[in-house]
């Protein structure tokens, strides 16, 4: 495997994610390699899940940008295996989200989220801890709609796995 250079790095931190544009691909730790070789560069990306329907807008929009990049032979190869982790998010992507009004992942991935288990899951907006889940799925799967009590507002929480 050949070490992909900052450059390479630096131009697929510009690739939003369709469905959080404020976060890179890179950002959600989606980029799991980059290998240049004679016969151009791969790319290998994980999904946050399985079926995740923005793989195919993140497949094209990395090649477009590498390619506008002069790039050449740009394959974009999907893995599944290791499983995507937020735990993967870097710390400027978990910044990001809070900023853009969704609760980051607290703590590492463990298997309590699917027993429901989210006591203490913070407003990003005031910050409270008074919060309830309403629905299991937010605005997208790998997210959980919560209300706050005391501010009142709805707010995606961003589910560990």
């Amino acid at each position: 495997m050949v070490t992909a250079t900052k450059d390479i790095w630096a131009i697929l931190k510009t690739v939003p994610d369709p469905e959080i544009p404020n976060l890179s691909v890179v950002d959600l730790g989606i980029i799991r390699d980059i290998e240049e070789n004679d016969d151009g560069l791969i790319v290998t990306i994980t999904p946050t899940y399985s079926g995740c329907p923005a793989m195919d807008m993140i497949e094209v929009n990395i090649k477009a940008v590498l390619e506008d990049s002069g790039y050449k032979d740009v394959k974009v190869n999907t893995v599944l295996s290791p499983a995507w982790s937020t735990d993967w998010i870097s710390d400027e992507g978990l910044k990001k989200l809070k900023e853009s009004g969704i609760t980051p992942p607290q703590g590492k991935a463990d298997k309590r989220i699917l027993q429901g288990d989210f006591d203490g899951i913070p407003c990003p907006l005031c910050e409270s801890t008074n919060t309830e889940m309403i629905s299991q799925f937010g605005s997208t799967a790998c997210k959980a709609l919560f209300r706050c009590k005391n501010c009142g507002e709805p707010f995606d929480y961003f589910k560990c796995h």
